[in-house]
């Protein structure tokens, strides 16, 4: 733990994305708040889920290999520049009361497809910077200020939303932006890659016209020829997709069922902040004593028992509750998930294995959003949280089933003997 405090990179790296989070939650709470009571339905957030994940996932079969060839910290303050110059734009709309529909989903369409570059250039740079012993602790608090950020963010804007409006939430994100970029350009000096190592074939294939595509292949053919990275793969989409499609019943839920209004929307967004953060006390010790797979299956089923129970809820302080030991169990798995891909995968290799993971959750919520958001307005939410429990569940009886850590590097030298 004190190796990652004493690391100048990965402190600044934490506090940038500590910063950038809070303004990026209040962005996405803001939007989802806007569009819920201008629109009055459900069916529109999924159609915010469907229009941000598409170009996500036009860009992430291509862009693992960018972030691979790059230097990943000028990469992240590319991306931060980029979203802040158009958050900035809707933000002085909004003010000016010239906002429109199409600018709003616009705006969100462009932050989510940065983010989805952002995140795994990110993590694999933090894998690049961290010690191979302090994967876990680097996560640990990666994912605190993370999740603490971006959900606290939400519960910031469920109080502050009257008052502001949109365009006030929008000036405050812009404003991270620049923070997160200055961190980023203090993190190191020059432009650093990460040392791929020479192959016949790879040089043989930059020769081509196709090396594009076959450095793109590498991470997918990685996956396929581990049992073990495979299912830890199918667990951290159903995942991601899960988490994010909840997106999608959060504030009709504080609205419509515990009618609760933007305060019990900030009620909810902050039960899921904490227990994000008080998941930092205990995820180190519990990766150690259980290992990261089992710890995997414990907070999925965790999560898929909290969303079953979620809509039956009698009152705002039992769904707040739920929302907490929810966030708590997301905190840890979403450590143990990364921690372990961390431990097993090449860091010349990350981005592209990485992106072929969210691709195939992102895919998953293209779908999954658009089913919720038609079943939450058509036939009610708690069928709608039923899905979402289910998917968790998926993830759960995906991280039981039995497989060895054995990697291809592994498995070829074992052939060789």
């Amino acid at each position: 733990m004190r190796k990652i405090f004493a690391h100048r990179g990965l402190r600044f790296i934490l506090i940038a994305n500590m910063v950038s989070m809070i303004g990026s939650g209040m962005n996405a709470a803001a939007v989802t708040w806007y569009l819920l009571k201008t629109t009055g339905s459900e069916v529109a957030l999924g159609w915010l889920v469907l229009l941000q994940t598409l170009p996500a996932m036009l860009l992430l079969p291509f862009t693992g290999v960018i972030i691979d060839r790059e230097d990943r910290r000028h990469l992240v303050m590319i991306l931060d520049a980029g979203r802040g110059v158009v958050t900035l734009l809707v933000a002085v709309l909004a003010l000016m009361h010239r906002a429109q529909l199409w600018q709003i989903y616009t705006l969100a369409v462009l932050v989510a497809a940065g983010f989805w570059m952002f995140w795994p250039t990110v993590t694999a740079l933090i894998q690049e910077l961290t010690p191979e012993s302090e994967f876990v602790h680097s996560n640990t608090f990666l994912m605190a200020g993370v999740q603490g950020g971006w959900l606290l963010a939400g519960a910031l804007v469920g109080f502050v939303y009257n008052h502001i409006g949109l365009g006030g939430v929008l000036l405050l994100d812009f404003a991270t932006y620049v923070v997160s970029f200055c961190c980023y350009f203090a993190v190191r000096k020059g432009r650093q890659v990460v040392h791929h190592p020479v192959r016949e074939e790879i040089v043989a294939a930059e020769r081509s016209a196709l090396s594009y595509f076959h450095e793109m292949r590498e991470g997918y053919r990685y996956i396929r020829a581990s049992r073990y990275l495979s299912l830890l793969s199918v667990s951290w989409a159903l995942f991601l997709s899960a988490m994010l499609t909840n997106g999608v019943l959060t504030a009709p839920f504080s609205d419509r069922i515990l009618h609760g209004g933007a305060v019990g929307y900030g009620w909810l967004n902050a039960g899921w902040a904490v227990g994000a953060v008080v998941s930092t006390a205990y995820t180190a010790w519990v990766i150690k004593r259980c290992g990261s797979r089992p710890t995997v299956a414990i907070t999925m089923g965790t999560m898929a028992l909290t969303w079953y129970i979620m809509p039956f809820s009698p009152m705002m302080a039992v769904a707040v509750g739920l929302y907490s030991i929810g966030g708590s169990a997301r905190g840890a798995g979403g450590v143990a998930l990364s921690s372990n891909l961390m431990e097993i995968v090449p860091k010349h290799l990350m981005g592209r294995v990485q992106n072929t993971i969210y691709f195939a959750g992102t895919f998953l919520q293209v779908v999954m959003g658009l089913v919720v958001g038609y079943i939450a307005h058509r036939i009610g939410l708690m069928e709608a949280f039923f899905i979402i429990a289910t998917m968790y569940f998926c993830a759960f009886a995906a991280a039981l089933i039995p497989a060895k850590q054995v990697m291809p590097e592994e498995k070829a030298t074992a052939s060789v003997a």
